[in-house]
């Protein structure tokens, strides 16, 4: 395949890291729009072509003959819970599929005890929706919630670990930890980690919804409950995510919805929700077999020297503070100017601003002392890409 070119950016300045050369074959492998930049893979996603086209397949044939379709859907998400399974390196008896993290840890924190006066340890890098969860979930059952702050230039592993660990007390029953954080992009839940909660009868819960795809070995088989998305780097449709429990914990599951496939027990009982659309589910193996025709290593080290570069280039061209990097990990942050995103209001104003005045996708957490920005790196971007973000930015800073 050629790649079509772009008039609309320039090249892209120098910058000390030398960004990776562009995978073969994969200038159209997804439908973007050329005209825009798409900075922001780690939220959204991008489905390959050939994914589409397979779910497209699915859903005339569901339209053709619903009542059969629906009929044969257990067996066949049962077939394609087991293909994701090989592919996550996983016993396919502890995993479900699910929509989303979202709902994942709804399924977690409803199936674990909580008592008045327990204590639920979560950090500050925790993505929002998941922490608002937690906390809904304490205020029912009585328990407080304890925030474990980890400074921004706090080096990932061992000192990690050391502070989430003086964080445990007495009463603290459950830690909800990121595998790789959505704002700042870093790695917190560890074997280590997850080893030493268990050692204090802490139960855990992992959000690793960037891991699959991403990392070569997504699952933390340490974890009581993990999960993840699979429509970020797995290229699969949304909305799928994966649900992992261990053994002890599958026959205390509980599902968000009573289904005729409650009698089955966990997974079966927490995947089956009536004439929802499944197609998403059934196309998802396509989505790894693209990443292994690529190669899924070359991918990742594509993927993870691009988001560098793009680190690097706007470190030097605006002075942003880089976050520290997380080896394998396909995004990067850095710290905006104080001022500058610091608010909840103000982080997506200043993304929006970014996408009407350039056509640049990317996010934007809010941080005290300024926001944090978050680059993400896929096979169809460029460095190019980058150098317009820092372009834009540049623009926005010098008038503000």
């Amino acid at each position: 395949m050629t790649e079509a070119p772009n008039p609309a950016v320039e090249p892209a300045a120098h910058s000390t890291v030398e960004p990776p050369a562009p995978l073969p074959g994969t200038a159209e492998l997804f439908t973007l729009d050329r005209e825009s930049v798409h900075l922001n893979h780690g939220s959204y996603g991008a489905v390959p072509v050939p994914v589409q086209r397979l779910q497209e397949r699915l859903r005339a044939e569901q339209e053709r003959d619903p009542d059969g379709f629906f009929a044969d859907l257990p067996a066949r998400v049962g077939a394609a819970r087991t293909a994701l399974a090989a592919e996550l390196g996983t016993d396919p008896t502890g995993l479900a599929l699910v929509a989303n993290v979202t709902e994942a840890v709804a399924v977690a924190l409803d199936s674990v005890p909580l008592a008045p006066g327990d204590r639920i340890l979560v950090t500050d890098h925790g993505y929002g929706a998941v922490t608002e969860a937690v906390r809904r979930r304490a205020g029912e059952a009585g328990a407080e919630v304890d925030t474990v702050r980890l400074p921004l230039g706090l080096p990932d592993g061992a000192a990690v670990t050391e502070v989430v660990l003086a964080a445990v007390r007495g009463r603290t029953v459950l830690a909800v930890l990121d595998q790789i954080t959505s704002p700042t992009a870093r790695r917190i839940a560890g074997p280590a980690l997850l080893g030493a909660l268990r050692e204090c009868g802490v139960t855990t819960v992992v959000d690793g919804a960037h891991a699959p795809g991403m990392l070569a070995e997504p699952v933390e088989p340490a974890a009581d409950f993990w999960f993840g998305n699979l429509h970020k780097w797995a290229f699969a449709p949304r909305a799928t995510g994966v649900l992992a429990v261990r053994p002890e914990w599958a026959a205390r599951v509980r599902p968000l919805a009573l289904s005729w496939e409650h009698r089955r027990g966990y997974p079966a009982c927490v995947e089956w929700r009536g004439t929802c659309d499944y197609t998403p589910w059934l196309a998802a193996p396509a989505g790894f077999a693209v990443l292994r025709s690529l190669g899924a290593d070359r991918v990742r080290q594509h993927n993870e020297r691009l988001a560098g570069y793009g680190q690097a280039l706007l470190a030097e061209r605006l002075g942003l503070e880089p976050l520290p990097a997380t080896p394998g990990v396909s995004m990067r942050a850095l710290r905006l100017p104080r001022g500058w995103g610091e608010e909840e209001a103000a982080a997506p104003a200043l993304m929006a601003d970014v996408w009407r005045r350039h056509a640049v996708r990317t996010v934007v957490r809010p941080w005290p002392g300024g926001g944090v920005l978050r680059l993400s790196a896929q096979l169809y971007n460029r460095p190019r890409d980058y150098d317009r973000l820092a372009t834009g930015l540049a623009e926005l800073l010098k008038e503000r």
